[in-house]
Parts: structure tokens; C-alpha cells; sequence
């Protein structure tokens, strides 16, 4: 008898907590399971500012699959661009720029997302994102460069412009990024004599009326307060008007000489979810509670790329956030209903009450509001890296993130950069991909010989 193909597409947290969970309670005889995904890696997202600080090593936050001897799972290194959901097969680009196919009986899609932008002249050629581990390792680079360049630099009007920083973005990776990568330039400008840190100015802009609103207003002004009292200007209910290579244009009319844009202002559900042709809320795919996508045979969706109903909530039309708690949690539960519906046994509709937020500025500062109790400070900062070490998948892991930190606080930062993308802009639009999808016929040219056998009635 044939074994159930399982595909999981995105090696995230949703997509590895799923394969994970499958590979222990299946049987190797019950279905083989294979991983689609670029990388053979899992990305630790939350803990990504702090790679571009430098207070972490890229390694660090990314976490291999293979290291695993139990491990199992089929790998394909590549992304699906395309699914062909009558087929039953998805079209996947390997990181060779190769297509093939891989049929399957039951899809979980789990892409994430992507980084969200808007129809503002210039920004995907001029705009650094902090979506990707390349990004926060070019990022670094960067930002290093602008200080090496303007401490050569004879010209004060060009000195002032590399110094000068504008992450746009007021949630959680905006004004982490923000605040990590300040203390980085406060940190590093100490090596270079000829430069006055009075001259080195971050900017956070947002168009929502708080920072970080899901925290409260009362752990929103906490954050506000710790990022003023380090300097960076925080501008709300603003959001970049245009940007090119020298100048960042802001809604209010104010004209920033920067080479630096960092654009952190939200998420959107990867570009796959809208090949599919199935209901969407906002770009993400519309779920059972139990994570099912209606209308389509075998397929699966959760994480950032799905509308999953928020039932702890008890709020009609309540959705769970794109978070990493949520992923992983929802990861586990779409793999219990597989093997239920592998075995034929009833399925469980997801349910998870929200833990707490936490959210690390970096040196001794956070804002944290784990079950509901709020901290600022010290106290918030620790809990937030005992939250984010616990996360972590692998004690390898967990090792080589403790002693980052241990060492950082030791012995600080060199503050040299690697040469990454040296001679490339590094821009959004190298990163993400987004202009890598097929269109429905694009994707049926490439299943045209699966079909044929579906009408012939082979398998």
C-alpha cells in the first residue's frame, strides 16, 4: 500500500514545531513526510536586532534541522512558488533555480510572511528590511559602514547624513531594531575619534498613535521614555512620504538627510497564499478552528500565513496574531489533527490563551507583560531573555545564545564588518523574493503531466 505524502511547506515555527510533532508519533510504515524550504535552518525572528547588534552570532538564531539523528523528514532546499490543489502538487523553485514537482496527499502550508511595504516612491529600491537573517547581517555591515565612511569623511554635510538613522515601524521589530542597533552606534562611535556622537541622530516613525499598542499605554509610554532618554526621536502618527539615496521624506513635511531607512512596519502572509484561489482575511487564508482550508482536499494552513479563529478569545471573527507562540502551538495541533485524520479519528479544534508579550531594548532595558503582570526595566529584560532562551529548540542552541550574551557584556563588541553584499544595495527587494510566485497557468504548465494521469486515472 502506498504511504501518505505529507508536505509541510516553511521551515518556521509553525512549519517545525508540525514536522517535529509528526515524525514523533508516526511510524515510518504511517507516511513520508517532506519539508519545503529554502533553508535548512529555523529561523529564531524575535531575537534577529540582536544579530544586527552584533550581541549575537547569525549561527546563533538559526536553529539547523539536520542536526538531529532521530531526524527523518525529507528536505527539499527550495521554495513553492505555485500549487496546483486539483493535481495535488506543488511547483517548487530549488535554491538552483530549478523547478520540479512534488505531488502530495496532505499539504501543510505554513510560507510565514513577508515584509509589508506600501506604494511610496522609492522604497523597495532605497529600504533595508529585518525579515531575514541576510538582512540583519547586511544591516550590520551597514550601519558599521556609515560610521567607517563618515569618520573618513572631510565633508560635514555627508558626515551628518550617514550618521543620521530611520527605522520606520512602532511594533515589536521596529523599535527593537531600533533601540539594539542605537546602542550599537553609541557603543562603537567610541572607537573613532574623529566623530562626535552629538552627530549620530535614530529615528523611529510610525503612523499608529502609540508604540507598541498591544502593551498598554502604560508599558507603551515606558518603552517611549527609555528610547528618548537614549536619544532616538520618536515621531508617531508619521509615516515616510518618498526616499532615495540621500534623503528620507516624512509625511509631516520634514526632509532627513540619511542613507539609512529600515522599514519594520508590519507583516503581510507570503504571496503563496494568494496563488491559491481560496477565501483570504487580509491576505491571510481563511481556517476551520482546526485549521483546514475549506474547498481544498488535504490542505492545511496556520502560522502568519492563516486566519486561524482566536477561540480563547470568545470574540466573534477573533483571529490569533502572527505570533511565535501561536506558530508553534498551532504547528503541534494541525499535526495531532493529521494523524487523527490519517488514523481516523476525530479532530481538535485549536485553542491557546495568550501568554504575555515580551520585548528586549537591549543593555539592561525592556518592556515585558507576561500573563498579564506589566515590567519595565531590568526586570522586563530578563524576563524577556529567560522567555526567548526557553523558546529556543535545541540546547546547542540555547549554549551558543547564553554565551553571546556572557561574552558581549564582558567583553563588548569589535564592531567589524564582514563584507556582505559589499558591492549590492541590500534593499528589500533582494531579500524576500515576493516577485518569485507563478500565476495559476504558469503552475498548471508545470503540472500538465499530473493531471493527465488524474484523467486517465492514473495516480
Amino acid at each position: 500500500m502506498t504511504r501518505p505524502r505529507i508536505l509541510v511547506v516553511g521551515a518556521g515555527f509553525a512549519g517545525v514545531a508540525c514536522v517535529r510533532r509528526l515524525e514523533r508519533r508516526l511510524t515510518e510504515r504511517e507516511a513520508v513526510i517532506t519539508l519545503l524550504s529554502p533553508f535548512s535552518y529555523q529561523l529564531y525572528l524575535p531575537l534577529l536586532p540582536q544579530v544586527a547588534a552584533g550581541v549575537l552570532t547569525p549561527q546563533s538564531v538559526a536553529l539547523s534541522l539536520r542536526r538531529s539523528e532521530r531526524h527523518r523528514t525529507r528536505i527539499v532546499p527550495g521554495g513553492v512558488v505555485g500549487v496546483d490543489t486539483a493535481a495535488k502538487v506543488c511547483v517548487v523553485r530549488t535554491i538552483s533555480g530549478e523547478y520540479v514537482n512534488e505531488p502530495y496527499d496532505h499539504l501543510v502550508l505554513a510560507p510565514g510572511s513577508v515584509t509589508r511595504t506600501f506604494d511610496i516612491p522609492g522604497l523597495t529600491e532605497h529600504a533595508r528590511g529585518m525579515k531575514t537573517l541576510a538582512e540583519a547581517v547586511y544591516i550590520r555591515d551597514h550601519v558599521i559602514a556609515q560610521l567607517d565612511l563618515a569618520d573618513a569623511s572631510n565633508d560635514d554635510a555627508e558626515r551628518a547624513a550617514r550618521l543620521q538613522f530611520v527605522v520606520v515601524g512602532g511594533g515589536y521589530a521596529g523599535t527593537e531594531t531600533a533601540a539594539c542597533l542605537q546602542l550599537l552606534t553609541h557603543n562603537a562611535v567610541k572607537r573613532y575619534p574623529r566623530l562626535d556622537p552629538d552627530l549620530i541622530k535614530w529615528h523611529l516613525v510610525d503612523i499608529a498613535p502609540r508604540l507598541m499598542p498591544e502593551l498598554g499605554e502604560k508599558l507603551g509610554k515606558a518603552a517611549m521614555d527609555i528610547l528618548t532618554r537614549r536619544g532616538i526621536e520618536v515621531s508617531l502618527g508619521v509615516s515616510v512620504a518618498s526616499v532615495d539615496e540621500k534623503t528620507v521624506t516624512l509625511t509631516d513635511g520634514r526632509v532627513l538627510p540619511s542613507r539609512t531607512l529600515i522599514w519594520t512596519a508590519g507583516v503581510a502572509a507570503s504571496p503563496l497564499i494568494g496563488t491559491l484561489g481560496t477565501e483570504t482575511l487580509k491576505g491571510r487564508a481563511v481556517v476551520s478552528p482546526e485549521m483546514a482550508v475549506p474547498g481544498l482536499d488535504g490542505v492545511w494552513a496556520l502560522g502568519d500565513a492563516a486566519a486561524v479563529p482566536d477561540l480563547a478569545k470568545g470574540e466573534e471573527g477573533a483571529v490569533c496574531p502572527p505570533t511565535a507562540q501561536h506558530a508553534m502551538r498551532q504547528g503541534k495541533a494541525v499535526a495531532d489533527n493529521l494523524v487523527s485524520t490519517l488514523r481516523g479519528e476525530p479532530l481538535h479544534p485549536y485553542r491557546h490563551k495568550d501568554l504575555g508579550l515580551v520585548v528586549d531594548l537591549g543593555g539592561m532595558d525592556g518592556v515585558s507583560k507576561p500573563l498579564g503582570v506589566e515590567l519595565h526595566g531590568m526586570p522586563a529584560q530578563a524576563v524577556a531573555r529567560a522567555y526567548h532562551w526557553g523558546a529556543l529548540r535545541t540546547n546547542v542552541a540555547k549554549t551558543r545564545v547564553m554565551t553571546n550574551w556572557v561574552l558581549n557584556a564582558l567583553a563588548g563588541d569589535d564592531y567589524v564588518r564582514t563584507g556582505f553584499l559589499a558591492s549590492k544595495a541590500g534593499t528589500l527587494k533582494d531579500f524576500e523574493y515576493t516577485d518569485a510566485y507563478l500565476s495559476p497557468d504558469q503552475v498548471r504548465s508545470h503540472t500538465a503531466s499530473f493531471r493527465g494521469a488524474i484523467a486517465s486515472g492514473g495516480s
